[in-house]
């Protein structure tokens, strides 16, 4: 029988069967062994939902990117990712010397600070460890946090199935040896529910926490709108536009440290010894500790390096950070000291003035812009961590929209691009100055750092099975460093530094109200799903009318069908002569291929023509592909009805004859039934509060819940579906 073999798809192509009365038993028993072949390439356990991914261990076999590549987005990623560290020597000294300086030393002390804060903290911490914690190349709190759920059972929600462990990108490259720490870990984790609920609480936290940083940038309304406007274009233009900018800007302040260095007081590079520090907190006590605030603001924006790696790559973030970023900036501070050496008095304008005469409009024009584009890199790690909570049902329903055909990471969302931008200049008119926004962005900063550590450690026991000795390393070294910085900025609540915390509780609120309920509606589904003999008897019903066409009967259920279309078939007593259950679901890993997407199930008997189909995404996948969804879907369901009926012959040559024939009866029935038309039919739940339900539960169901989800988008929008082939089916879910 004649194939055809497209994108390593293998597909019956009924049109070109002939039936030849003149082909020999043995041509044609030897044309069923090729088609056999060939076939058994597709699924392998279709009775247990399992597209088989071991066809396509080849294709995921990552060839990394090219160098070519690399130096392409490390050249990108300087324009994104940087501009707001990069711009930290704007500021630095002027915020810790709030007072003036005391000591000559005290500079020595400070930059001593500096140096090792961005060393340890930016460069060791992030660029080389915590970077290695990516999933699947993104980052963020999220991405920390389906690394663990993948490895324990964590998750909240029992949607869980042995399939999904053999999707090529969800194993875990775990080390050899097995540690018993890792495994008592491990278990503690999984039979402890508050422990779950803390993980979850704690990485909604971390997210809100990091999109908090972004409402906290100074700059003036007119330049806020302008850069939130320009966000529609995509990381992939903004960064081609922003890079040369702070590439300039880079090669200036670090031209400029040079020159301070030299001209001033060359001997300030003796703050490489720690013992300036000691000195310093010495000398100045509780005001050292205070002061801590002021020098914090140096690493400001280092959570985008993990945040918006998913827009680049590891190793091109790791070129960009060590080949520019840390040198520059190193001689910035250097030569900012080594002039403050000379000008104690200028410390409250250090950068503006430590600028040589004929360069400093030229500097001034690049300072400028370089402060307009300092935001970037949070408003990117904004979107890219958006899209992740909504993939795992911690966020209402919002548009992604990916802007770069090369890059898939790259994404932008309309919706939080505006709230932003309208915060963004709430909070510039409302504080006007930088002291109150600075203190207000060090505990943003802060805090995700320290959240971020403590999940990192987590991996490090359980994943990466990190020798104990380096663990405790870790923690007393970086560790102790980013907690004594949270105490210091948190001693500023009440001047600023209260404002991420409030934003950060509102969103977490959003967050909680949306994934209390999401899972509350799971939970209900689960407990009042419909067995599948009661499907057998429904579509058994002679009283029910078989129309043509092909029925698609969406649900987030993957153990069963959802209560939903018993409520459907009472009230339409008619069904497409092809039904198929969909539902969709998210796995804690960044992409599912698209050939392992889709998981088939037959409902039997097979003259029901009736299947169950898990679509699995993975949290930063686009679910509205560019090839309609219901397409790819039929042809996956050929692909698993060919390899079925493979599977249950038993070699004989007259059998096999028979299974060819019953497969293009199928697959003829098929495709003559998306030939009739596809509907697609959603469920449109009202989701109340059950009777004699708390206020709480009330307030957060009927009010707090309902409120968000008419207010965002519907299903049918981020699915694509037409919606002249759509129909809603009503139903009220009591939780």
């Amino acid at each position: 029988m004649p194939v055809e073999e497209d994108h390593d798809v293998v597909v019956v192509d009924v049109e070109k069967i002939e039936n030849s009365n003149e082909e020999t038993e043995q041509q044609e028993a030897s044309d069923v062994m090729e088609k056999k072949q060939l076939s058994s390439k597709i699924l392998r356990r279709y009775d247990s939902l399992e597209l088989a991914s071991q066809r396509f261990s080849g294709t995921h076999a990552a060839k990394g990117p090219s160098m070519c590549l690399i130096l392409q987005l490390a050249f990108q990623s300087i324009g994104i990712v940087y501009g707001d560290i990069g711009t930290s020597p704007l500021y630095v000294y002027s915020s810790t010397f709030t007072d003036g300086i005391k000591n000559n030393d005290d500079i020595l002390g400070v930059l001593s600070l500096i140096l090792y804060t961005i060393t340890l903290i930016p460069l060791i911490k992030y660029v080389f460890v915590v970077l290695k914690a990516n999933d699947n190349g993104d980052g963020g709190t999220f991405a920390l946090y389906s690394l663990i759920c993948r490895y324990a059972k964590v998750g909240l929600i029992p949607n869980q199935q042995v399939e999904d462990a053999d999707v090529s990108n969800y194993q875990l490259e775990l080390p050899n040896n097995r540690q018993k720490r890792a495994s008592k870990l491990k278990c503690a984790l999984e039979k402890s529910h508050f422990m779950k609920l803390f993980l979850l609480f704690a990485t909604m936290l971390g997210t809100s926490m990091v999109i908090g940083d972004d409402v906290v940038v100074l700059i003036s309304v007119a330049i806020l709108v302008c850069l939130f406007m320009a966000q529609r274009f995509g990381t992939d233009k903004v960064g081609y536009t922003f890079a040369p900018i702070i590439c300039i800007w880079f090669a200036f302040i670090a031209g400029i440290g040079l020159y301070n260095f030299i001209k001033y007081d060359p001997s300030v590079i003796k703050a490489v010894n720690p013992k300036y520090i000691v000195d310093y907190f010495i000398r100045n006590k509780k005001d050292a500790w205070i002061s801590l605030g002021g020098v914090v603001l140096a690493i400001t924006g280092t959570e985008a390096l993990f945040a918006d790696v998913g827009h680049f790559t590891v190793p091109s973030v790791q070129i960009s950070m060590c080949s520019v970023t840390y040198p520059a900036l190193i001689l910035a501070y250097v030569g900012q000291a080594s002039f403050l050496r000379k000008h104690n008095d200028l410390v409250s304008d250090t950068f503006y003035k430590s600028i040589p005469g004929k360069l400093y409009w030229p500097m001034f024009v690049i300072a400028v812009m370089a402060a307009i584009i300092a935001s970037q890199a949070m408003i990117s790690g904004t979107f890219s961590i958006i899209q992740q909570s909504l993939s795992l049902g911690c966020f209402p329903r919002v548009q992604i929209v990916h802007t770069s055909s090369k890059h898939e990471g790259q994404v932008y969302i309309p919706e939080i691009n505006y709230i932003l931008m309208i915060a963004c200049i709430a909070i510039t008119v409302g504080f006007k100055t930088t002291t109150k926004i600075g203190n207000a962005y060090g505990i943003a900063v802060v805090f995700v750092m320290t959240l971020t550590s403590a999940f990192l450690v987590l991996i490090m026991i359980m994943i990466w099975k990190t020798h104990i000795l380096l663990i405790i390393s870790y923690v007393l070294i970086i560790g102790s460093v980013e907690v004594v910085y949270l105490s210091s900025v948190l001693y500023k609540f009440d001047q600023g530094g209260y404002l991420p915390l409030a934003f950060a509780a509102v969103l977490m609120f959003i967050m909680y109200v949306w994934n209390n309920v999401y899972r509350r509606k799971y939970y209900y589904e689960l407990d009042h799903k419909i067995s599948a003999e009661k499907v057998k008897e429904i579509a058994c019903n002679t009283s029910l009318c078989r129309l043509p066409g092909l029925a698609m009967f969406y649900s987030e259920l993957v153990q069963g069908v959802p209560p939903i279309f018993k409520h459907y078939v009472a009230n339409v007593p008619a069904l497409h002569s092809l039904l198929i259950f969909v539902s969709i679901k998210s796995l804690p890993i960044s992409k599912v291929p698209t050939e392992e997407r889709f998981l088939f199930r037959r409902v039997h008997p097979k003259e029901l023509n009736v299947f169950r189909c898990v679509v699995r995404y993975g949290y930063t996948d686009v679910r509205n592909e560019e090839e309609p969804f219901e397409k790819l879907l039929v042809e996956r369901l050929k692909q698993f009805i060919v390899d079925e009926f493979w599977k249950s012959q038993n070699g004989d040559d007259q059998e096999e004859v028979k299974v060819q024939e019953e497969i293009e009866k199928e697959i003829e029935r098929v495709e003559k039934a998306s030939q009739d038309g596809v509907v697609h039919l959603i469920g449109e739940n009202e989701i109340v509060a059950c009777k004699g339900a708390n206020i709480g539960k009330r307030i957060l169901i009927d009010y707090a819940y309902n409120f968000l989800k008419k207010n965002l988008r519907q299903s049918e929008k981020l699915f694509d579906i037409p919606h002249k082939r759509m129909v809603k089916v009503g139903m009220t879910y009591e939780l």
